[in-house]
């Protein structure tokens, strides 16, 4: 005290104060006045004690020293926590007063306590019990103990705390007791007696008889304090005169008993504070013998403690609200974090916790929780997850994602089966508080093996997850997890309910898929489970397959919506573009029609009709498109009609074509680009490629190309035109990949020839063929493909493919678990047209391309034998004026569709 006079020094104000002072209660022990009040450095709650003397000689000054004195020295669980204390000089009025401040744990006058709680019947009688018990041991100690003497036992000299335990204050009389000494002095023992009230004192104090006061018990005095503190607290009012202490009315029956021995005339005869605690039946009752329990649960072996937490839900319907919440609460609360409690425990917090408002609960509640995440106790992790249901709602983004799902992902992985199944069920109520970052990363890790996991239900119950998660994912993440979880994983299950959750799980996301996905991916999975062995399964995936047509059906209604409006919007361009080319031949003819017609159909996914000369082409977009756009009848046999009318002779187009200025290769009509080289059995997605019918496979820039409006497909008009006014010269027949013709049967080339700087290099085994880029001729195979063809293929080139597929294989399968389960690209190839074509691969041959039925035929079976020297233009071979005899069964147009 000196030291911290010292340091503030006289005339020490209140901004030297390290404390702020809050409000006063209204009642206070003796001189002192009690203040609320608040640590200015971290703001935690205190109680401020002080007192001020009129001058530096006031009498007040020294008990209240003695008190800071005692009360710093003095440690006992109900004995009032000293914190600090202050002592500061005011001058005020020329003269100096001392003010004594005493800083302890935030405390309430027990008088007000008592009648804030207004406690009634059993209620009432236990925490009064509880409260006396605590008096009681702080006396006991004093006495028996420190050989001390309080000498002022009373309600004013009581406190409660936020825990609403009961503590002893008010040490400004206390004394050692020198009785029994040879050399005790003869003069009082209290020399602050004066200081206590009347009302009080015992018939010895009151007649300051010291002798008899030295020769009885050191708990004599105090022991008598006891007795009028309850007559206080069950009164309800302080005593006023020594004779209220005979009204045992208010007294309950089995505590009347040692209230009488606790205020009997003879010190010697009083009732020892701790016999009081030891014998006493009125301290017996169910909420003493909780908080007792409680307080030494460490101490418990489990059979104790699992006893205890059994009956304890029981008994919270039994004891007062306001004790549970204020004083058990926080006891379970600490045992939990400190790991004395067993798991039953976190079910009466929770019970307890329920009937906090919000603001209690995530105040007294929550951090408790949080923490019980990381618990190494796995019975207290699955009770936690059990009842995650009461309490998530009010955990905040941020404490679940720093604080929460890190401990809880490592349940994903435990060996319990139950334990791994709760923490999968936990994530549908904390998966919206996570981030993208963790639901995109760890969580669908975990849920990726989770999918095969061995526990069946677990399986099922991580495909309903993912269900219901869907819509917390972004769209990247959803286009590479979903299909694959559900198709490859689910659907695939032994286990009937998780193929049927995998069902549902397809149903509920149907908004995140795209028509092409549907088609290609969804409902060929779907359409098997229509014959599943359980009825749950195929009535599931029927009514699934439905719904998910309907969505298809819906998508390609809105896009011919739209394609009617942008035909109708083009509709004159297109008419004076069809009027241009009114007098053109056959090729002329069948290459406007592609543009005008495949022009504004091509942008939606849609087929174009290409219908020309004597040849008639179905070309297919898109694959996700074609059902929805092809037109009535399954697109062949109008084309074999055709064929048949095509019997009868026609006259040859007459095609007026001025002198050129060169010889001209067919490969100028169409933009110069590398023809796509013969696959090799090491490159199946190229031969993919080149299997394809060459209009379905089209580039994304032809594709835009042919969407132009009309405009564009004047501008295409024109340079068709142009290039029809040079003449066409094949140099050489097609030569088969697998089957070449003898050097004699291929004729020279007539004259000399330009070719295309796109054409690749003839190889010295085969001769060279001139032709445009992408105008493949033959089978263009290495399986043998028999029968020349003459396709025009716009696909991508085989290296192209090859090379996409290596950069997909090079992926990390750890940076996407779903990468490994993804399902391949389909594949959907139709069927020839006739059993009899020339070609046994499904591709066919253009039209007057196939051997001479004549003699000599058996030398190049399948291609197509010019005489020597013949110089051919296309449009006589395409008129029929090649000399060669048309092969039944062949068309040009007709390839193979191949996705």
């Amino acid at each position: 005290m000196q030291f911290l006079r010292s340091v503030l020094g006289t005339g020490g104000g209140a901004k030297e104060f390290p404390y702020n002072i809050g409000e006063a209660y209204p009642s206070a022990w003796g001189p002192w006045t009690h203040h609320q009040g608040t640590c200015k450095e971290d703001g935690s709650a205190v109680s401020i004690f002080s007192i001020t003397g009129s001058n530096p000689q006031d009498a007040r000054l020294a008990p209240a020293r003695n008190c800071v004195k005692r009360l710093r020295m003095l440690r006992h669980p109900n004995v009032l926590s000293f914190l600090n204390s202050l002592e500061v000089e005011k001058e005020e009025g020329g003269v100096q007063k001392p003010t004594i401040y005493i800083i302890t744990e935030p405390v309430m006058p027990l008088d007000l306590r008592l009648k804030e709680l207004k406690l009634k019947g059993s209620q009432r009688d236990e925490y009064y019990a509880w409260g006396l018990l605590q008096v009681a041991k702080a006396v006991s100690f004093l006495n028996n103990d420190c050989k001390l003497v309080h000498g002022n036992v009373c309600m004013a000299a009581v406190v409660t705390t936020g825990t609403l335990d009961w503590k002893l204050h008010g040490f400004d009389v206390l004394s050692e007791f020198d009785g029994g000494k040879p050399d005790a002095p003869d003069g009082p023992m209290l020399p602050y007696e004066w200081m206590v009230g009347a009302q009080y004192k015992s018939m010895e104090l009151a007649k300051s008889d010291w002798a008899a006061i030295r020769r009885g018990p050191p708990y004599a005095i105090d022991s008598w304090g006891l007795g009028c503190l309850i007559q206080e607290v069950f009164s309800g009012h302080q005593l006023t005169r020594t004779e209220e202490l005979r009204n045992t009315a208010c007294i309950p029956k089995t505590l009347l008993p040692d209230y009488q021995r606790l205020l009997s005339s003879a010190p010697a005869r009083r009732l020892n504070p701790a016999k009081l605690i030891d014998n006493s039946e009125f301290f017996q009752n169910k909420l003493v013998e909780t908080v007792q329990f409680m307080e030494v649960l460490s101490l418990k072996d489990s059979v104790e403690k699992d006893g205890f937490f059994r009956r304890l839900p029981a008994l919270c319907d039994q004891l007062s609200r306001p004790i549970l919440l204020k004083k058990i609460l926080p006891q379970l609360s600490s045992a939990l974090e400190f790991g004395s409690a067993p798991a039953p425990a976190l079910t009466v917090v929770l019970k307890l916790g329920g009937w906090l408002n919000q603001e209690e609960f995530n105040a007294k509640v929550l951090p408790t929780l949080v923490k019980l995440f990381g618990s190494s106790d796995r019975a207290i992790r699955v009770s936690l997850l059990q009842h995650l249901d009461s309490f998530g709602a009010q955990l905040a983004p941020s404490v679940v994602e720093e604080q929460v799902f890190p401990h809880l992902s490592s349940g994903f992985t435990d060996p319990s089966a139950l334990l791994r199944e709760l923490t999968l069920k936990s994530m549908l109520l904390l998966a919206p508080k996570l981030s993208q970052r963790a639901l995109g990363g760890p969580l669908l890790k975990h849920l990726s093996k989770l999918q095969v996991d061995e526990e069946a239900a677990i399986r099922t119950n991580t495909t309903i997850l993912l269900g219901n998660i869907a819509r917390h994912l972004n769209e990247a993440t959803r286009k590479r997890v979903l299909i694959n979880a559900f198709t490859v994983r689910a659907l695939r299950d032994a286990f009937p309910p998780a193929r049927a959750a995998g069902i549902m799980a397809l149903a509920a996301t149907k908004e995140y898929y795209d028509a092409t996905e549907i088609a290609t991916r969804i409902l060929p999975a779907l359409v098997v489970l229509t014959v599943d062995a359980d009825t749950d399964v195929h009535t599931r995936a029927v009514q699934a397959a439905f719904a998910f047509l309907q969505s298809v059906s819906d998508f390609h209604a809105k896009i011919e919506g739209h394609t009617a409006e942008q035909a109708h919007a083009a509709a004159p361009a297109a008419a004076s573009a069809a009027a241009s080319a009114g007098s053109s031949g056959g090729l002329l003819g069948w290459a406007v029609s592609s543009l005008t017609s495949a022009g504004p159909k091509a942008g939606a996914g849609a087929s174009a009709a290409v219908s020309g000369g004597d040849s008639t082409t179905s070309t297919s977009a898109a694959p996700a498109a074609a059902a929805a756009s092809e037109p009535e009848g399954n697109g062949w046999g109008d084309e074999i009609e055709e064929e048949e009318e095509e019997e009868q002779p026609k006259p040859k187009p007459s095609i007026h074509r001025p002198a050129p200025a060169g010889p001209t290769s067919i490969s100028s009509l169409t933009h110069s680009k590398p023809a796509p080289a013969a696959p090799s059995p090491a490159e199946p997605e190229a031969e993919e490629e080149e299997d394809g019918d060459g209009w379905g496979d089209l580039d994304d820039n032809d594709d835009n190309a042919l969407s132009k409006t009309a405009a564009a497909a004047a501008a295409s008009l024109s340079r068709i035109q142009a290039a029809q006014q040079r003449p066409v010269v094949h140099h050489a027949a097609p030569v088969s990949a697998t089957h070449h013709a003898p050097a004699a049967a291929i004729p020279a080339p007539a004259a000399a020839t330009t070719t295309s700087a796109a054409a690749p290099t003839a190889s010295p085994q085969k001769p060279a063929v001139v032709r445009p880029a992408g105008v493949r001729l033959g089978g263009g195979s290495a399986a043998g493909k028999a029968g020349g063809s003459l396709g025009v293929t716009r696909g991508k080139p085989a290296g192209a493919a090859a090379a996409s597929a290596a950069a997909s294989s090079s992926m990390s399968k750890d940076d996407d678990p779903w990468a490994a389960i993804a399902a391949p690209a389909p594949v959907s190839s139709a069927k020839p047209l006739r059993a009899g074509s020339a070609s046994a691969t499904g591709s066919v041959t253009a039209r007057g391309s196939a051997a001479s039925r004549g003699s000599g035929g058996g030398t190049a079976s399948g291609h197509v034998k010019l005489p020597a020297g013949a110089d051919m233009s296309l449009e006589s071979m395409l008129a029929g004026d090649s000399g060669v005899k048309k092969p039944t069964g062949m068309r040009l147009g007709a390839q193979k569709l191949s996705r």
